[in-house]
């Protein structure tokens, strides 16, 4: 680090180069294909999703309030990356300000922890739908709802905080290339030529105490309602409480997959894993999940798909005549 000592510089006048996907430089075009219709399929479908919620009174049920709230999250996410990641493949727009890249970094760790909360909230809902259906409503009250909305979005904002202090504390000293897509902490506090390790043990500590909590208490409550439902005699009552449960399974293996395989290859695979890869997961992370969770609510989903096909027959009825 001492070569670049001599050029120490103040985080508002550093300017970074995000690089896109190393390695992969001359198929950012083709790459950017698939990239902008996932990013537009994950907003008019998360978009479309809300609305139909918001619209039809017989999903204001706490299932689908919660749902709500996760196709919000997933619009935030998949807006903070993808348009300058697209911006980076289409126009070479690789530059970006310290300022804009500590927001960026901000906004994805702080989505990201709020949408592991909306995850727990639905494990959470879904434990007492199965486990104590009697007391469903008077538990998940709309009051009780949007206080756990709010708290969501209160422990991520006070988790991810400190990240920006983290990263404007430290000095710079003329390394300004971030290998990868967007911006994110330890992608920041790399190019420091300070000691890093307090941001080094704060990111171990919030991957632990908040998302790693998260998965705990998720895995905790499916325990629980597979203890519910395999006491249940009869194997279709069985089938019927599980499938109510898959479309969340699938929702929380494609958010929290990737998340650690990125996590994991960061800090320990870095001779085994080759860096486009593991920057190409992460990429894909800010896309592919926001994508395929409407999808796979509005086709796993009875009461969903149902207003889905009522809301288009109209449509069909007038193109048919």
């Amino acid at each position: 680090m001492a070569p670049f000592c001599h050029n120490r510089t103040n985080p508002q006048d550093v300017w970074y180069v995000l690089m896109g996907i190393p390695g992969l430089e001359g198929l950012h075009t083709w790459i950017s294909i698939p990239f902008s219709s996932m990013y537009i399929v994950a907003v008019v479908g998360n978009l479309f999703l809300i609305f139909l919620i918001m619209a039809e009174r017989s999903l204001h049920e706490p299932m689908y309030l919660f749902l709500t709230m996760l196709a919000s999250a997933d619009i935030l996410l998949s807006t903070a990356a993808a348009p300058k990641m697209l911006a980076i493949f289409w126009f070479h727009s690789t530059d970006i300000s310290f300022g804009s890249c500590a927001s960026q970094m901000f906004f994805i760790h702080f989505i990201f922890v709020a949408e592991s909360a909306i995850l727990l909230a639905m494990a959470f809902d879904r434990y007492v739908a199965i486990c104590c259906p009697l007391r469903y409503t008077t538990i998940l009250t709309s009051s009780a709802i949007r206080k756990i909305g709010i708290a969501a979005v209160v422990r991520s904002f006070f988790i991810c905080c400190p990240f920006i202090f983290l990263v404007y504390r430290l000095t710079y000293c003329g390394r300004n290339i971030i290998p990868h897509s967007y911006c994110e902490h330890m992608g920041i506090a790399r190019l420091a030529c300070d000691n890093i390790n307090i941001n080094i043990i704060y990111g171990l500590i919030v991957a632990l105490l908040s998302t790693g909590l998260d998965i705990v208490l998720i895995i905790m409550s499916y325990t629980m309602i597979l203890q519910a439902v395999f006491q249940v005699p009869s194997w279709a009552a069985r089938f019927k409480a599980l499938s109510t449960c898959g479309c969340h399974i699938c929702v929380i293996l494609m958010f929290y997959t990737p998340a650690f395989f990125s996590f994991l290859a960061h800090r320990f695979g870095g001779k085994t894993i080759p860096h486009h890869i593991h920057i190409l997961v992460a990429s894909l992370y800010v896309v592919v999940p926001p994508m395929l969770n409407p999808i796979i609510y509005g086709v796993k989903t009875k009461q969903i798909k149902d207003r889905v096909i009522l809301l288009f027959s109209p449509i069909s009825e007038c193109c048919q005549n």
